[in-house]
């Protein structure tokens, strides 16, 4: 069982048909003020993640909206602050991330289709969910993407008491003859969406993921998020964080209310050095190579990754999903509001 799965599995679940967690996804964002287009661009977002196994940063993530600060402060429209051909700064009008990040991305891949390359800098948004899939739209489009995100503080530097570092992820996409390759790793150890939705409901944290305002080790998460989590991998983490940071900062963070938020993209055309097909076709031959890797004793099958996550989405875009039902409870009251 998977540690986002740990919190619930003593919790009445709901089980719900894909287009019925769509519907209920899209009515809870009505509810909240948001339009039919970008609750639509939102709900396919959080239905991916539930579909790919990662329950937290499904339709719970919905809940984290409407409390949000930045929610409340309202947001204007995007804008581009700086452009190229070959780049565009956007001020992203403290817009959620999953609406700012979704057109971004259309950006880099419009760009990066036109001149082979480009780079994408976004400031002023905030919760932009999963990088994988950002960096999948990316590859399906037969492009190689990488993204960084400089986050809000929510994360202690090595060996500090408090939080200046947010949980930092890089995402890879890669077009091959199949499914596109997707890496996506957060720098923290242990996702800010599980610990809000930790915090929400009680749920312990794992052992050394998190030290409360003292910096002392703590399992509470509502007081992990008065202290912060910690780097995963130690030092090794702490410094990719530190240079997603750094990446940060060419998005002209100061920008954004928070002064830290800065999410890079970098769209390149295979075509640049090699022909895509010649790209899909020789990568696809190294994962292959990686897979036919002998396994160790009590391993069952090399796995790659995102692999887990796109038998996971085949698995439930049969059988459809299951939530906390307090979670579903939750999005009704948000939908009752429309």
């Amino acid at each position: 069982m998977s540690m986002e799965n740990i919190a619930t599995a003593a919790i009445e679940r709901i089980h719900l048909s894909v287009a019925d967690a769509g519907d209920l996804s899209r009515r809870a964002l009505l509810g909240i003020g948001y339009g039919a287009d970008e609750a639509q661009i939102i709900t396919n977002h959080v239905l991916d993640a539930a579909l790919c196994g990662y329950e937290y940063s499904g339709l719970p993530k919905l809940l984290n909206i409407p409390g949000d600060e930045r929610f409340v402060a309202g947001s204007t429209p995007m804008r581009a602050v700086r452009e190229t051909d070959v780049s565009v700064l956007f001020d992203g009008g403290n817009k959620i991330g999953m609406l700012a990040m979704y057109d971004a991305t259309r950006a880099a891949i419009e760009r990066a289709q036109r001149h082979g390359f480009a780079v994408v800098g976004l400031t002023n948004s905030w919760m932009s969910g999963r990088g994988a899939y950002y960096v999948g739209m990316l590859a399906e489009a037969g492009l190689i993407g990488i993204l960084t995100v400089s986050a809000s503080r929510q994360v202690a530097p090595l060996g500090g008491a408090k939080a200046t570092l947010g949980t930092n992820p890089i995402s890879f996409g890669f077009p091959t003859e199949g499914e596109p390759l997707l890496i996506d790793i957060g720098t923290s150890a242990l996702a800010a969406t599980d610990l809000k939705i930790r915090d929400r409901f009680g749920t312990p944290l794992p052992e050394g993921v998190a030290i409360d305002a003292q910096g002392h080790p703590t399992t509470s998460a509502a007081l992990a998020r008065l202290g912060g989590l910690l780097p995963f991998g130690g030092h090794k983490g702490y410094a990719l964080s530190i240079a997603v940071r750094a990446l940060g900062v060419l998005c002209s963070p100061m920008l954004d209310l928070e002064k830290i938020y800065g999410y890079l993209i970098i769209a390149i055309k295979p075509d640049l050095l090699v022909p895509l097909e010649q790209f899909r076709r020789d990568l696809s031959e190294a994962i292959a190579e990686i897979k036919a890797t002998p396994p160790r004793e009590g391993v069952k099958e090399i796995r790659i990754p995102g692999e887990r996550a796109y038998r996971e989405r085949a698995r439930l875009m049969r059988v459809g999903i299951d939530i906390d039902r307090r979670v579903y409870d939750a999005l009704q009251e948000f939908a009752a509001h429309k």
